[in-house]
């Protein structure tokens, strides 16, 4: 790469994660991968993280830190892209922590296969119990095909796209180009505002390839994080799960991808029924029920079209049984 162009851009929203910052940042200076700019942006941190953030600012010319008032994950890595100038985006997690060959291995595989999106393995960090964990739900091997690399439309692929890798960006390389070329951004939403952009970044790629080698672990099992107060937005998974479809219909690829969307919609929708609790799990019963299932298009397909017969077997409970009153409300099982 020229000097003047970075191999990878590395961006990293950041709200009050003063605790780890420096675990995160020092292990992205380590990085055997040189050639990189890391782009923190503050998304109005009341915790002394910008602190932080100006420190190692000073100690490293590579990183940049930007300030934005709190607007969420979303507003914040859409705002790191827009100044970014790898060749490659990489879109982290300030809690998590990372191998020292992460962006190398991504970043070579990435250049040998000429891919626009470059996924890699990962496992979990408990928090609280300091211990490892596997990952098995977000690189499935056995989804995979022969030969990489694969496109997402490809008749060996196009069933499995949705179930292969998960949704979240921290695990994947973009060539830049090709996320400008697409104009896709990350939804403003207080959660799953990552989902949209990562599953049609998968969905529209002619060139997809993998590592399997663990290079990120995932910090799990933190107080402070927002997915254990999902109940407070507890419809943004709808809205995106919405947004996605009407990507997919946009860009002509539904008729291709619709059964891989279809499974995923149920799947992520019974995932955060189960997961809700209270009149957040109420209100996100009664949307599946009245609409959801419906403008998902779940309801329009039989059995056979589905993966899974359990999963099935607890959307048709939920859509046909009698509407009940909130006290009649019993967890879908």
């Amino acid at each position: 790469m020229s000097n003047d162009i970075p191999a990878v851009s590395v961006i990293i929203p950041v709200y009050n994660a003063a605790e780890f910052l420096k675990d995160g940042l020092n292990s992205l200076l380590k990085q055997t991968l040189r050639e990189i700019e890391i782009i923190c942006v503050d998304d109005g941190s009341t915790d002394g993280s910008l602190v932080i953030l100006k420190e190692f600012e000073k100690t490293d010319a590579r990183i940049r830190v930007i300030h934005q008032e709190n607007q969420g994950a979303g507003a914040a890595r859409n705002n790191g892209m827009d100044v970014a100038r790898g060749k490659y985006l990489a879109f982290l997690d300030a809690d998590d922590f990372f191998e020292k060959n992460m962006l190398k291995a991504a970043y070579d595989r990435a250049e040998e296969t000429e891919t626009e999106v470059c996924v890699f393995n990962a496992d979990l960090y408990d928090h609280t119990e300091k211990v490892y964990k596997k990952c098995t739900w977000a690189f499935r091997k056995q989804y995979f095909p022969e030969k990489e690399p694969f496109a997402a439309t490809d008749e060996n692929v196009r069933n499995n796209i949705f179930r292969m890798f998960n949704g979240w960006p921290w695990d994947k390389l973009y060539q830049r180009e090709y996320v400008r070329r697409l104009g896709i951004k990350y939804q403003n939403l207080r959660t799953t505002n990552d989902m949209l952009f990562v599953f049609i970044a998968l969905a529209c790629a002619s060139r997809i390839s993998t590592v399997d080698e663990v290079l990120i672990h995932q910090r799990v099992n933190v107080r402070t994080s927002l997915s254990r107060t999902r109940e407070k937005s507890w419809d943004c998974f709808y809205i995106a799960l919405l947004a996605m479809q009407k990507e997919l219909k946009d860009r002509g690829l539904y008729d291709t991808l619709e059964r891989a969307f279809v499974n995923w919609a149920l799947n992520f929708s019974l995932w955060q029924l189960n997961t809700m609790t209270g009149s957040a799990y109420e209100k996100t019963y009664r949307l599946l029920k009245r609409k959801g299932f419906d403008c998902l298009d779940i309801s329009r397909h039989n059995r056979r079209y589905f993966y899974s017969n359990k999963e099935y077997d607890k959307f048709l409970k939920i859509y046909t049984t009698p509407y009940e009153k909130s006290s009649g409300y019993q967890k879908a099982k």
